[in-house]
């Protein structure tokens, strides 16, 4: 049973892959002390990394309240939406897709012509608005619940606060080092927001001491600034207190640091920064993407160049198996 819901009586939980993820030191050239977290390792082979994470939650509260459809949002390309809807459907729910275009290349065509034969409901716009507008037909048609881009609702969340309470089982088990930082691709907050909360609540984040967490945002289509997490981590505290939990932590805005520096033109494009962290990190056996993992790296490659990285540093590396 996972620490957090032993911790929230009220909470069920669904194990779907193998915990707890590994960490190793990681050798790419980096001046600072680097480990990663390969979240990749828990989807067993099958899709989805980090995503299903959060389905580990989300699809027992589904049945918690009834509901048989998920409605959930995403690019055309979007790992999120293809893992809800294999997951989903495994559990006895049917997913609705709202797709918005995004730069295409080959994986991009590869994933939607996955999207097309999961079996989900797919609804395909030229623009966020124009999915907005669209939005009280499809809630209208389907009578669903609605998960926000990358199931970063409370719910979802509560799969990194769980996290957290793994990586500092690691930690005390001497299998790595107490991070200075955490860094992590900031793609709709659900992740960013756990570990914020999870991390002080754990014990590794301790006031101005202890782990804090970078967030390498990577999309611009949604809003992921400090106030925007800070009320995500709010419901989701709330949510825990309301299922049993004591003594979560609260977690102030102001010591949130969530940076854009290395988004590029927009969400799903990559940078020639993280396409070289793609390369660079392909020669030493570490399976990276362009858009989310190889981003993050290319942030603690420009920030370890200049002096600014104490380590140790941890990188969560949340690109999935593609089975």
């Amino acid at each position: 049973m996972s620490e957090l819901a032993l911790r929230a009586p009220g909470l069920t939980h669904l194990p779907l892959g193998a915990t707890p993820t590994p960490v190793r030191r990681l050798d790419l050239g980096f001046d600072a002390e680097v480990w990663v977290k390969d979240e990749g390792a828990f989807g067993e082979g099958r899709w989805g990394g980090n995503k299903v994470r959060k389905l580990e939650w989300i699809i027992p509260e589904a049945q918690r309240r009834g509901v048989s459809t998920l409605f959930t949002v995403g690019g055309i390309g979007t790992h999120w939406g293809l893992a809800c809807a294999l997951y989903g459907a495994e559990h006895g729910l049917r997913t609705v897709l709202g797709l918005v275009d995004q730069p295409v290349d080959d994986h991009v065509r590869d994933q939607l012509r996955r999207l097309t034969a999961s079996g989900a409901r797919l609804h395909r716009y030229a623009t966020p608005t124009r999915l907005k507008m669209a939005a009280p037909w499809l809630l209208a048609r389907y009578r669903p619940w609605y998960l926000p881009a990358g199931g970063s609702n409370a719910v979802g969340s509560l799969a990194y606060v769980d996290v957290a309470f793994e990586l500092a089982a690691q930690v005390a088990a001497g299998e790595l080092p107490e991070p200075s930082v955490l860094v992590v691709p900031v793609g709709s907050g659900g992740t960013v927001a756990g570990l914020e909360l999870g991390l002080r609540w754990a014990g590794l984040r301790r006031g101005d001491e202890g782990t804090r967490v970078l967030g390498v945002v990577v999309n611009d289509m949604v809003r992921l600034d400090a106030v925007a997490i800070g009320r995500l981590i709010g419901r989701t505290r709330q949510l825990l207190l309301d299922r049993g939990a004591e003594g979560v932590p609260h977690v102030p805005d102001v010591e949130l640091d969530l940076r854009a520096d290395w988004l590029g033109s927009t969400y799903g494009d990559p940078t020639p920064a993280s396409v070289a962290e793609v390369e660079r990190a392909a020669a030493s056996g570490v399976e990276v993407e362009p858009v989310y993992t190889g981003k993050a790296l290319a942030a603690i490659r420009e920030l370890d160049r200049a002096g600014a990285l104490a380590g140790p540093v941890l990188w969560l590396a949340t690109h999935g198996p593609r089975g």
